[in-house]
């Protein structure tokens, strides 16, 4: 059972590395959504 997950500036220095902490830990995530400003719209980011 994973949990809902909203990170609210993916894009930025701080998003990057909540992100990159939750694949190195297998943080059980359900449903995910990255959220950031419009000047990164288009921006992928893996995960």
């Amino acid at each position: 059972m994973g949990l809902d997950v909203a990170v609210i500036g993916a894009t930025g220095a701080v998003g990057e590395v909540f992100m990159r902490v939750a694949i190195e830990r297998n943080f059980p995530v359900r449903n995910l959504r990255l959220l950031a400003s419009s000047r990164s719209a288009g921006k992928q980011i893996k995960y």
